[in-house]
């Protein structure tokens, strides 16, 4: 699809997070009161001519699937932007699949972007399925670079500094979403939570911050990947008559909203996470969600408006359909700018090269000058300096091990048609 072959990139994981609040503006992120430096004159000449080899493990299939059109559009804008700008550096983007746990798309689709020269992988959605080849992507010194893994297991994951991630950690999450729902009244809560990293380690976040605000979880049913019946747990849940019900899943919640709304589960009383926060419109009766809120790493939509416009008219341009939403869009663009800015200060492709980068770019070392955007950032580097790149996401800095250490977490909620749209930040 589109103007140029596509391909997955393999960024070190961005690790923990803090509550630093991320205010993006329509064409750039300003970040008050960061220091610049350098003292360099930027120009516009080329430090080199580089060719960087990215490929893309993102979910074209499986329950993670309705995040790939927004990823793969973020990522394709950028590709095109840093293309387009000739700045010393071009992408050679090659789009794969990353699938689930399930269909295990990326046991195919992994050695084949290997097999093809990336330097770079970009994803996986899931947490749980990064964590299927980061050894296989890391040890072959490739980087793996994930727009959307939130768990916390890769804050201390042994992948030779070869992780990166824009996406901050579920303890931020989790202590976003168990505050709201005690905020909301809510004095008991019910879970229903995916095995895997991701699920638990965002129950266990949740569970925290409510316990810790006074509340208490009466029942928290498990499932797994692949299953298809969930009567089960919400049986369990059910039984236990909680104030609210959290659903920690994926795209399984399809089939849990309507067996807990027959049952006479209010709708108002269900809460979302990044797994599952979709629109609905299309899949269930005007008015089944009304009422019901859900979280995800976000900052206020009406702040990078410029950025969603510019986005969406590139996406269907290239011959795809409309985006429903745009979730993660932001940390996928921000994702292949850092990684073409690393590769460009690093004057080299080599994984290990640009991973030793990506800190500095970002912010996190370097005392370097601000810019918001890949042509403005590649100019100070071309012209001897140290950029610091705040992104669309956030400003992104990473920590020593690949976490960005400022991000937001959005609230949202869904009105009679089934759709959600932005309350406010967490």
């Amino acid at each position: 699809m589109g103007a140029f072959s596509r391909a997955a990139s393999a960024p070190r994981s961005v690790k923990a997070v803090t509550s630093g609040l991320a205010l993006v503006g329509a064409a750039a992120l300003v970040l008050a009161g960061c220091s610049t430096g350098g003292t360099t004159e930027p120009t516009t000449a080329p430090a080199g001519d580089l060719t960087f080899k990215i490929g893309t493990a993102l979910p074209q299939t499986g329950n993670l699937a309705f995040l790939g059109p927004p990823e793969n559009a973020g990522v394709e804008y950028a590709v095109a932007e840093v293309n387009d700008a000739g700045k010393g550096i071009t992408i050679d983007y090659t789009l794969g699949d990353s699938g689930d746990t399930d269909n295990k798309a990326y046991e195919t689709e992994i050695p084949r972007l290997l097999g093809e020269g990336v330097t770079a992988i970009i994803g996986a959605a899931s947490s749980g399925t990064s964590l299927q080849f980061i050894d296989q992507v890391v040890g072959a010194d490739v980087i793996q670079f994930s727009p959307a893994n939130t768990s916390a297991a890769f804050t201390t994951y042994d992948d030779k500094g070869l992780y990166f991630r824009t996406a901050p950690s579920d303890v931020l999450q989790g202590q976003v979403l168990g505050n709201l729902i005690a905020e909301d009244g809510a004095a008991t809560l019910g879970m229903i939570v995916l095995n895997d990293s991701y699920g638990t380690g965002l129950a266990e976040f949740t569970t925290e911050a409510f316990e810790a605000a006074g509340g208490t979880v009466v029942a928290a049913p498990t499932y797994n990947t692949g299953d298809t019946n969930f009567s089960a747990q919400i049986s369990e849940v059910l039984a236990a008559a909680p104030d609210a019900i959290a659903l920690i899943t994926f795209a399984e919640v399809k089939q849990m909203i309507p067996e807990l709304v027959a049952a006479g589960y209010p709708a108002d009383k269900l809460y979302l996470v990044d797994g599952n926060l979709a629109n609905f419109a299309d899949d269930f009766p005007a008015g089944t969600l009304t009422g019901a809120k859900g979280t995800y790493p976000a900052v206020d939509p009406a702040t990078i408006t410029a950025f969603r416009t510019a986005v969406e008219e590139f996406w269907v341009a290239e011959g795809n359909p409309a985006l429903t939403d745009f979730t993660y869009a932001p940390e996928s663009y921000d994702a292949v700018i850092v990684l073409a800015l690393a590769a460009l200060a690093a004057g080299s492709t080599d994984g290990p090269a640009v991973a030793a980068k990506l800190q500095e770019v970002s912010g996190g070392t370097g005392d370097g000058e601000k810019c918001t955007t890949f042509a403005e950032c590649a100019d100070i580097i071309n012209g001897g300096g140290v950029a610091d790149y705040d992104g669309v996401s956030s400003p992104i800095t990473f920590n020593e091990v690949g976490d960005p250490t400022e991000a937001a977490i959005g609230i949202f909620q869904y009105g009679e048609d089934n759709n959600n749209t932005f309350v406010r930040l967490g």
